[in-house]
């Protein structure tokens, strides 16, 4: 607009001023110099927008590949497959990665302005809740696991068996899925017949689905739940771990060891349920900010608030756990040297 009205004030100049063909001229040179300018313009958003797509491409794929490197060694060897926490593990790994490879989908449609129908928004969207809840609920059933541990490490054995953790994954997505239902039906409590073939006229997140208050009211009270039920079982396992360590019958390297195991899946859930609000927080940002800080602000969010919560287990538990690490590395290895 601000070209628009510097083109039409110097013309209608060139036009007080003279007319002859020096003033054509001036125009002509004019029209060129904004032509030039749009142009270069267009240039750098364009190679912003490419080098922040290849930059996170890359640590994605990177992150991706170690996943999915760890969800192979969990599955490779009888002691990972007949072991709870390691099926537990297993199961949260599952739901990061596929929860990674969407958002770095979704980043991507953004970057390149490309819209969605709705209803295709409103589907990943629901499937996108449905990882979320998966992950952060079993990461609560893994402290719980190690309280019991360290606990009672008698009764370990007999609590957390093979079967029963086979329920409480179950019951873990069967409750995610209650969850992402209930979305959708709150979503769809608003008819969506005039909507179904139009696309979105801005990026496919939450705040984009949910066009009714109640349906925004029920998934802020649900994360609420999903952030109080992480907190406060995170707090009394490691209060009881603690105390626990006290004990003489308690082993000390144990306890020390679940206890930092338990301060790195408070972070890694602070930072999973911080993604909650990544996309109020970039519009937030876009609204106080120029266009260039916005977008590196945005990558920097994306990179610790979406990406890096989705590799924490497999450095938590592929870098610490004697058991996994030296099968974790010959395993990323030999795929290493296989792509090569």
């Amino acid at each position: 607009k601000g070209g628009i009205l510097m083109e039409r004030n110097l013309g209608h100049l060139c036009s007080y001023l003279c007319s002859n063909n020096e003033c054509l001229l001036a125009m002509f040179f004019t029209n060129q110099t904004l032509l030039n300018t749009t142009v270069s313009l267009q240039r750098e958003g364009l190679l912003g927008i490419l080098t922040t797509s290849i930059m996170t491409t890359l640590q994605c794929a990177v992150f991706l590949f170690i996943n999915m490197t760890m969800l192979y060694t969990l599955r490779s060897k009888q002691v990972f497959r007949e072991t709870s926490r390691y099926i537990l593990l297993f199961n949260l790994l599952f739901a990061d990665t596929v929860q990674l490879a969407q958002s770095q989908s979704m980043f991507l449609l953004s970057s390149f302005r490309l819209t969605l129908l709705y209803p295709v928004c409103a589907a990943l969207t629901a499937f996108s809740s449905l990882t979320l809840s998966a992950s952060i609920v079993t990461l609560v059933i893994m402290c719980l696991e190690r309280y019991i541990a360290v606990c009672y490490p008698l009764r370990h054995s007999a609590i957390i068996t093979i079967r029963n953790t086979g329920v409480v994954i179950c019951v873990i997505w069967c409750v995610s899925s209650l969850h992402v239902v209930s979305q959708l039906s709150l979503m769809l409590k608003f008819s969506f017949q005039d909507l179904q073939h139009k696309e979105m006229m801005d990026f496919c997140g939450k705040e984009s689905v949910f066009l009714d208050p109640v349906s925004a009211l029920y998934d802020r009270a649900f994360t609420y739940f999903l952030f109080v039920l992480g907190g406060v079982t995170v707090t009394f396992s490691y209060t009881g771990i603690i105390v626990a360590a006290h004990s003489a019958s308690t082993d000390k390297a144990s306890a020390s060891k679940a206890r930092r195991t338990l301060l790195l899946h408070l972070l890694q859930m602070g930072l999973t349920m911080s993604s909650t609000i990544y996309n109020s927080l970039i519009i937030a940002i876009s609204k106080n900010l120029g266009r260039v800080e916005a977008v590196r602000i945005q990558v920097f969010l994306y990179i610790c608030i979406i990406v890096l919560p989705k590799c924490l287990s497999s450095l938590i538990y592929g870098l610490r756990d004697q058991t996994i690490r030296p099968i974790l590395m010959l395993n990323l290895s030999c795929q290493w040297r296989g792509s090569v």
